[in-house]
């Protein structure tokens, strides 16, 4: 839990902060270790953001936690202890007080003499992820900390370098596809019904095109309202069900894997997470079957998380990665399974990991490169088409009846 707390240090000057503790007995006797004398103790209460989304920890973006293992990396290879680090990195996030007060609870906690996995474990602050600090548990205990800290944070670096590449490839097509159907579905709600009086009065049989725009106006125009409630419900109901519901959820993901080429970089991205992270994990000194698993947690797609988690199990049992993959219902790409056979054969699986990670991030990149140069001409024709094609439509009456 979350205490607010206010009171004098030992240099006379008042303070006010917040600690994680289990009770107030040792909140108490936190302050106390600090030479701090309370004059008020209070639980942190959640605020309604926090009741919304179910959770009081803060969900640390990768950016920072990238940032955060760089530093505490640079000062414990420096020689510096990783108590001493924390404090002294501790000031640079005055502005962020959860990061602040997450820094000042492992502190605490190492102050007490538990060790790092530990500390990081107990705290409440900060939700972390489940490899991150099985990395910190493995690294501590052989000695490595500084080097497995670092990889770490080329990992996040690297891993929210892709995101924001793949966010602002799509951000201007998402754009055009949002902005095209809004005036799409302006005109045929607003223009068109102002136009189709016109025709109304003109005693001549209309074109088939400019039947089916007034059709269409009408539709929208008589059902605007009842169009934007059941898109507002779909939405809620596919957020909501992709939350709740693993079944759901696990079919959705089963779905985007079949899509025509999303379904391959999709499919490629994971297996470059997966491997990246996997020879991370290794290199770390993590049991194989542990790695697996955690590898596989950090996909987000169900269906590959699900088929790594069964390998992990029969790779248990005695057999190989490579056959346990090539046995699964579900098929994933045979260059992968190749490899992982290869690298099981020769002993060399933590190089073929790093490798086919690299070689799937620039397969990737290649291919939405790609993906983009083309989708972006073919929304302007989109665009350009549908409006051309409602306007050619309303005209078409007027020029037959300045004809005849």
């Amino acid at each position: 839990m979350i205490f607010k707390f206010k009171g004098i240090n030992s240099d006379g000057k008042k303070v006010s902060d917040k600690i994680d503790a289990t009770s107030f007995s040792e909140v108490k006797s936190k302050l106390k270790a600090k030479n701090i004398i309370y004059t008020s103790i209070t639980e942190n209460s959640a605020s309604l953001f926090d009741n919304l989304t179910f959770t009081r920890k803060y969900k640390i973006p990768a950016k920072e936690l990238s940032a955060l293992s760089r530093e505490l990396s640079m000062y414990i290879r420096s020689g510096i202890t990783i108590v001493s680090a924390l404090k002294v990195i501790q000031p640079h996030y005055e502005k962020n007080k959860k990061i602040k007060l997450f820094l000042a609870t492992v502190s605490t906690y190492l102050d007490e003499g538990k060790d790092f996995y530990t500390a990081l474990e107990t705290q409440s602050v900060v939700a972390l992820p489940e490899f991150f600090k099985h990395s910190i548990k493995v690294s501590e205990s052989g000695g490595i900390l500084d080097e497995v800290l670092l990889e770490l944070s080329r990992f996040l670096k690297e891993q929210d370098s892709i995101n924001k590449e793949i966010k602002g490839a799509f951000a201007y097509p998402t754009f055009m596809i949002v902005v095209s159907l809004l005036m799409i579905a302006f005109m045929l709600t607003f223009v068109v019904p102002q136009i189709t009086g016109i025709f109304e009065s003109m005693d001549q049989k209309l074109p088939t095109p400019t039947i089916v725009v007034i059709a269409l106006g009408e539709f929208f125009s008589n059902n605007f309202t009842s169009i934007l409630a059941g898109i507002f419900i779909f939405v809620a109901a596919f957020v909501f069900l992709m939350k709740k519901s693993y079944r759901f959820s696990y079919a959705v993901h089963k779905l985007l894997l079949r899509l025509p080429l999303f379904g391959d970089i999709i499919q490629k991205s994971e297996l470059a997470r997966f491997s990246y992270m996997a020879s991370l994990l290794s290199r770390s000194g993590v049991p194989f079957v542990q790695t697996i698993n955690l590898s596989a947690n950090i996909l987000n797609n169900l269906v590959l998380k699900e088929l790594f988690v069964g390998a992990s199990k029969k790779v248990v049992e005695g057999e190989l990665l490579s056959h346990a993959l090539n046995e699964a219902k579900t098929k994933i790409d045979y260059t992968f399974v190749q490899s992982i056979a290869l690298g099981e054969e020769t002993s060399q699986l933590e190089n073929v990991l790093t490798n086919m990670s690299e070689l799937y991030f620039e397969e990737n990149r290649d291919k939405i490169s790609t993906l983009l140069t083309l989708l972006e001409p073919a929304l302007m024709l989109f665009v350009g088409g549908s409006i051309g094609f409602i306007v050619a439509a309303m005209l078409l009456p007027i020029f037959s009846m300045s004809i005849s």
